[in-house]
C-alpha cells in the first residue's frame, strides 16, 4: 500500500477489509467501511457548507467516535483539522478559534451553550453538535429532512442522515499539505499552532508500527486524549495504518481503562506516566488481569524508574520510555518494544530511547549552538521527516525554533556513546543554587524512591542567601497522608543528594497541577504558597 495520507489508507482498508473493526466505543463498533462512509457523508455536508481546501475545522470533543469521523471528513475536503482541548474555558476557546481562523466547529451537544457566544464573537460560519453517545449503540439514525443546511447549531445526526451515500469531489492530499493545527500547551507564552503535515503523520504512524512491533491481532487502548498529538498519532493514525481497533474511553479514568483492557483485550497503549500511576493505585485487590497488556509505552512527561519498577512488579509488563513533542509529531526518540532503557549512572534518569529510525538527534550548547560530544548536557535538537512545518502564522517563532532543518526543542539532555538519549530537564526549569546547577529531574528521581511519595515535582524557590533554593511539591499515597512530615522527606533526600541539591522546602498537596497531556505546570508551583512546609 503506497499512500501519502491516511485518507488513502482508510479508503484502502474500506475496500480490502471492510468488516474489520476500526473503533470500539462502549457497546458498539465502527468498521473501516462504516468509518469511510460516515466521513464521506460529513465531508459532503462540509463541502455544501462552503468549506474549502486549506480552511480550518475545529474539533472540540471528548474521545468519542465523532473525532475519528470528523478528522477524515475535514481531510476529504482538503481542510485542516484543529483538535481543541475539551477543558478550554471561554477565553481559551476564543483565542484558539481566532488564531486558527476556523470556519466552523464540531462540539458535544452538552457544550453548545458555551460554544455559541464564542462562535458568534469570532464569526464562525457553522456549529455542528453531537451527543457523546451518538455511536454507543451503532450508527446514529436521524431525519434527512430536519432543519435547513446552515442552521446553526446543526445536529450531527440529521446532517449525516441528509448526506449519507454522498461524497465530496475526490481530492488527493500531498505529503507536504497541512493536516492538523496542533496547538502547543502554552506553558510559556501564548499557545502556537504547530502545522503537522500528512507526511509527518504517515512517517510517525509507521514509526509506531515498527518500534512497537504492532501485529494484526493488536488492539489499542486510547488512553491519551484525542486532541493531543499522542492521541492523534499513537491512537488514530496507528489504528488506521495498522488496520487494528482503537478502543475509546470518552475520557481517561483508571476504572474505564482497566475495564477496557479486560473487556476488549487491548494489548497496546501509549500514555502519560500519570495514567499508569492511576492504574497502579487501582490494581491491588481489584482482580484485574493484564496478562495480554504488554506493549506499554509512556511519553509526554518524565518517566521515573521507580514507577516503571512498580508497574513491572504488579503486572509483569515493562513500560517503554519514549520522548517527543507536538513539533516532532509525537515520537522523537524511542525505546523499542522488547528492549529495556538504561539508567544514567550520573543523574539517575531513565533513557528516553534512541533517535527514531530515519531521523537525527544531537545535543548542542545552549549558548553557542556547538554540537556537544557524548555525555555532555545541552539542548536536544532533532531533524527528520517527523519535524513539523512551522508555527501557524508565526514566522519569527518558527525561525527561532527551526534552524537549518534542526528543531531546537528547549529540552536539556545528553547522549551516551551507544546513542541512548537522556532527558534531564527543560531549560527554563534549571535551578541555580549559590551558583550550582540543580536538575529538578535528579531530585525527583530520589523523591520517587520514598515509599510514601505518589507524585513529586521540584522547582526553584526564591532564597535571600542562595538566590534560588530547591523546593519539592509532593503528593503522598493515601495511606501515608498525615503520617509523613516535611522534615522526614528533607532528611531522606539529604542522605542521598549533595548538600546544594536536597530540597530545603517541602510542600504537600492533594494533586499536582497538570495540563491534559500530563505535564506538570511548574510555573504554578513556583507561584503557589506552601500549604504545609518546612525549611532545612
Amino acid at each position: 500500500m503506497d499512500a501519502q495520507s491516511l485518507v488513502e489508507v482508510l479508503r484502502w482498508r474500506a475496500q480490502h477489509g471492510p468488516e474489520a473493526v476500526a473503533v470500539g466505543y462502549k457497546d458498539a463498533v465502527l468498521t473501516f467501511a462504516e468509518l469511510d462512509r460516515e466521513s464521506d457523508a460529513l465531508a459532503a455536508a462540509l463541502h455544501r457548507l462552503g468549506v474549502q481546501p486549506g480552511d480550518r475545522v475545529a474539533l472540540f470533543l471528548q474521545s468519542v467516535p465523532q473525532v475519528v469521523v470528523a478528522q477524515y471528513a475535514a481531510w476529504k475536503v482538503g481542510a485542516i483539522a484543529v483538535p481543541l482541548n475539551i477543558m478550554f474555558k471561554e477565553a481559551e476557546l476564543t483565542y484558539h478559534l481566532q488564531d486558527a481562523g476556523a470556519s466552523g466547529v464540531i462540539c458535544l451537544s452538552e457544550d453548545v451553550e458555551r460554544v455559541v457566544p464564542v462562535a458568534e464573537r469570532v464569526g464562525l460560519k457553522f456549529i455542528i453538535h453531537t451527543g457523546a453517545d451518538e455511536y454507543a449503540r451503532g450508527l446514529p439514525q436521524g431525519s434527512a429532512s430536519a432543519g435547513r443546511l446552515g442552521d446553526s447549531p446543526m445536529s450531527w445526526r440529521d446532517l449525516l442522515a441528509r448526506h449519507r451515500g454522498q461524497a465530496p469531489p475526490r481530492r488527493t492530499a500531498g505529503a507536504g499539505d497541512v493536516a492538523y493545527l496542533h496547538y502547543t500547551s502554552g506553558t510559556t507564552g501564548s499557545p502556537k499552532g504547530a502545522m503537522i503535515t500528512h507526511g509527518n503523520i504517515m512517517f510517525n504512524a509507521w514509526t509506531y508500527v515498527r518500534l512497537c512491533a504492532i501485529e494484526p491481532a493488536d488492539k489499542i487502548l486510547a488512553a491519551a486524549p484525542l486532541f493531543h498529538i499522542t492521541g492523534t498519532i499513537g491512537h488514530l493514525a496507528l489504528g488506521c495504518l495498522a488496520g487494528i481497533p482503537i478502543i475509546l474511553l470518552y475520557r481517561f479514568s483508571a476504572e474505564r481503562a482497566l475495564d477496557a483492557i479486560e473487556r476488549w483485550g487491548t494489548t497496546f497503549s501509549i500514555a502519560a506516566i500519570t495514567a499508569y500511576i492511576a492504574m497502579l493505585d487501582h490494581l491491588p485487590g481489584c482482580g484485574r488481569r493484564l496478562d495480554h497488556f504488554r506493549k506499554t509505552f509512556s511519553g509526554g512527561a518524565p518517566v521515573y524508574p521507580a514507577v516503571v519498577d512498580r508497574w513491572e512488579q504488579l503486572t509483569g509488563g515493562y513500560i517503554h520510555n519514549v520522548w517527543g513533542m507536538t513539533e516532532t509529531t509525537s515520537p522523537g526518540t524511542w525505546t523499542p518494544y522488547g528492549l529495556r532503557a538504561p539508567v544514567d549512572p550520573e543523574t539517575g534518569a531513565l533513557s528516553i530511547g534512541k533517535a527514531v529510525p530515519g531521523t537525527e538527534v544531537r545535543v548542542v550548547d545552549t549558548d553557542t549552538g556547538r554540537v556537544l560530544p557524548p555525555g555532555e548536557v545541552g539542548e536536544i535538537a532533532v531533524r527528520g521527516p517527523n519535524v513539523f512545518a512551522g508555527y501557524w502564522r508565526k514566522p519569527e517563532e518558527t525561525e527561532a525554533t527551526l534552524r537549518d532543518g534542526w528543531l531546537l526543542t528547549g529540552d536539556l539532555g545528553k547522549i551516551d556513546r551507544d546513542g541512548w538519549v537522556y532527558w534531564i530537564d527543560r531549560k527554563k526549569d534549571l535551578i541555580n543554587a549559590s551558583g550550582f546547577k540543580v536538575w529538578p529531574r535528579e531530585v525527583e528521581d530520589v523523591l520517587y524512591k520514598h515509599p510514601a511519595v505518589r507524585e513529586a515535582a521540584v522547582v526553584a524557590a526564591p532564597d535571600a542567601y542562595r538566590g534560588e533554593t530547591v523546593k519539592a511539591v509532593i503528593v503522598l499515597h493515601t495511606e501515608y497522608r498525615g503520617r509523613i512530615s516535611a522534615e522526614e522527606i528533607i532528611q531522606f533526600c539529604r542522605e542521598r543528594l549533595a548538600n546544594y541539591k536536597y530540597p530545603r522546602i517541602v510542600e504537600f498537596r492533594d494533586e499536582l497541577p497538570r495540563n491534559p497531556q500530563g505535564k506538570v505546570l511548574k510555573y504554578l508551583l513556583r507561584e503557589g504558597s506552601a500549604r504545609q512546609s518546612a525549611v532545612g
